[in-house]
């Protein structure tokens, strides 16, 4: 029956990986051919006529772009509870289950947003970001499932875990949105938006965007930190022991807290506050990626 799960799960990433794949094409089809081409470049009083975008013309395939999308979402859910149902616990004790479970935050996050914030313009991002994580764990972080080692077996485990998931995606959302506006910022400089740009919202949306993103998931990071130093001191006897993971979760946590005391006290705001954020989210990333697969300690859950 554990066997029966885990290929279920395993079909449904891979059909997760292909419809985000699908979506991704979608999103861009309707970019594409959302740029309008006047018959003629010149004008008959001889001035340039510049191109448009008229989305009314891909609505349909920016719903159906969309719709893949929350279709993928589904299916990588159901490949996470699949494999957790396999392995008779929480799906997170390898870095192949956080890594399909990373991106189903990453996509979640994005969703949520998307009812509230047209970030549709973010599809063709989210969805590549998606494509490439779930490649990189299938490829090369995949493992059977396994029972959890003894210091995993822990209440604590499900708390601290889907609390550092969650931050994790709304952090890298942040940070795809930080880039964003620096990438924006650098072609304004050089004149008007293409065409293809004039969909992204302007440089102040973009900054307060980045921000709220933050300031929303911030005090459920500080959340998982504690937690985790609870975790470590009913595994381990002590609740710091400057573990190069809990030592970056930590650097984490400071680079964000700079962040929003650079915005909220100093009054940062546009490409410093943005290359701000995007240091902080590379530390996460750091420690999700070289900590966890190269670096040494407690925390060595990788698998690998």
């Amino acid at each position: 029956m554990q066997t029966t799960w885990a290929y279920i799960s395993n079909y449904c990433v891979y059909s997760a990986m292909a419809v985000f794949a699908l979506s991704f094409i979608a999103h861009a089809f309707e970019t594409a051919f959302a740029v309008r081409t006047p018959e003629s470049s010149v004008s008959t009083e001889g001035n340039l006529l510049v191109k448009t975008l008229d989305y009314k013309r891909t609505e349909k395939t920016a719903r159906i772009a969309t719709a893949l999308m929350i279709l993928g979402f589904l299916l990588l859910l159901a490949g996470v509870i699949a494999r957790g149902i396999s392995a008779e616990h929480v799906p997170w004790g390898n870095m192949y289950e956080f890594s399909i479970t990373g991106a189903l935050a990453f996509t979640g996050a994005y969703l949520i947003a998307l009812r509230k914030y047209d970030l549709r313009w973010l599809g063709l991002f989210i969805s590549i970001s998606a494509l490439l994580t779930l490649g990189t764990a299938i490829t090369l972080l995949y493992r059977d499932s396994a029972p959890l080692v003894p210091a995993l077996q822990s209440t604590w485990l499900v708390i601290h875990v889907i609390a550092a998931i969650i931050s994790g995606g709304v952090f890298l959302l942040a940070n795809v949105v930080a880039g964003a506006y620096l990438y924006l910022e650098r072609v304004e400089e050089r004149g008007a938006r293409p065409a293809w740009l004039q969909r992204v919202p302007s440089l102040e949306v973009l900054d307060q965007l980045s921000y709220r993103l933050v300031a929303f998931v911030f005090p459920l990071w500080t959340f998982s930190v504690i937690a985790g130093a609870i975790w470590a001191e009913s595994a381990w006897g002590r609740y710091w022991g400057w573990d190069p993971k809990e030592t970056w979760a930590f650097i984490t946590w400071v680079a964000y807290a700079a962040y929003l005391h650079a915005r909220v006290t100093v009054g940062w705001r546009g490409r410093r506050a943005a290359w701000l954020c995007i240091f902080a989210g590379s530390t996460f990333l750091f420690n999700y990626v070289y900590v966890n697969v190269w670096g040494t300690g407690k925390h060595t859950y990788s698998g690998l």
